[in-house]
C-alpha cells in the first residue's frame, strides 16, 4: 500500500483532533474530486514501519481522539489488508481511540468487511459534485452517508452516527 500524507492535529476529517492517513488508489474517479493525485495506487509513498511509527507517535497524545482513514480509498481493493491490518494493530494498542474511515464504497457492499469491527464510523458514497455543500458536517456531498458503524452491525440496519456518545462502546 502507498499513502500521500499524514496529517496531524487535523479538525475536518472526523470529531475531535484527528491524525489523517491519506492513503493512495482510488477506482471511483469522482468528478470533482479535492484529492486526484491519490487516484494511482502506486503514487506517494510505500506504507513502511517508519510510517507506521508516526501514526502511533501521534495517536499516544492525549488529546488526539483517533484516526481518519482516507484518500484515495482505504478500502480500494489493493489497500484492503493492509488497512485491515493496520486497523486491528491500532485497535489493540490504543483502544480508547476512535477509528474513522471515508470511501466511496456503498454500506451494503462493504458491510462484511474484517475492518469494520474496527471502525467506528464510516463516510460512505462517492462524491457527487453537483450534490456539494460546503455546509454538510463530515462529508462532501448531500449522497454521502455519515454511519455508526458499531450500532449499524448490531442493528443490521444503517444507524447514521449522531456525535461521540453513540460511538463507545
Amino acid at each position: 500500500m502507498h499513502y500521500h500524507n499524514i496529517t496531524k492535529d487535523d479538525m475536518l476529517n472526523g470529531e475531535g483532533l484527528r491524525t489523517v492517513l491519506w492513503v493512495s488508489g482510488c477506482s471511483h474517479r469522482c468528478k470533482g474530486c479535492h484529492n486526484q493525485i491519490t487516484w494511482d495506487a502506486k503514487s506517494g509513498l510505500e506504507f513502511d514501519q517508519a510510517a507506521k511509527e508516526e501514526l502511533f507517535e501521534q495517536l499516544q497524545k492525549d488529546y488526539i481522539s483517533g484516526i481518519t482513514y482516507s484518500g484515495g480509498d482505504p478500502l480500494y481493493p489493493g489497500n484492503r489488508q493492509v488497512i485491515t491490518e493496520l486497523a486491528e494493530e491500532i485497535k489493540k494498542r490504543f483502544p480508547q481511540k476512535s477509528q474513522w474511515l471515508y470511501t466511496g464504497f456503498l454500506w451494503d457492499q462493504i458491510k462484511t468487511l474484517p475492518i469494520l469491527a474496527c471502525i467506528d464510523v464510516l463516510v460512505d458514497g462517492k462524491f457527487e459534485e453537483e450534490k456539494k455543500d460546503a455546509k454538510l458536517h463530515w462529508k462532501g456531498s448531500s449522497n454521502q452517508r455519515v454511519i455508526d458503524v458499531k450500532r449499524s452491525l448490531k442493528d443490521g440496519k444503517i444507524q447514521l452516527y449522531e456525535g461521540e456518545a453513540t460511538c463507545k462502546e
